[in-house]
């Protein structure tokens, strides 16, 4: 499978089933567990280029109510054509 940069983060805010489409340059469960912070409003979404001021870990994503943070790589299309 050819490797594509975008990524799904799923996760649970209080309880309650969240999930957004991401891209990044890769992928693991430190930077999702930031993300989905990100997402909650936890912390603010960096600019482009710039590294984060504060990597949110687990543990603290936790205090904030965040749970099950999960992440997938989303699948490449291969585009074919059709014959006329």
């Amino acid at each position: 499978m050819a490797q594509t940069d975008i990524f799904i983060i799923e996760y649970k805010l209080l309880g309650e089933q969240k999930s957004f489409i991401i891209r990044a340059q890769r992928m693991r469960n430190v930077e999702a567990w930031h993300w989905a912070s990100c997402d909650a409003g936890i912390t603010p979404i960096p600019k482009p280029g710039k590294a984060p001021l504060k990597i949110i870990s687990k543990p603290q994503a936790e205090k904030y109510g965040i749970t099950e943070v999960r992440w997938r790589e989303t699948a490449a299309l291969k585009w074919t054509e059709v014959p006329s």
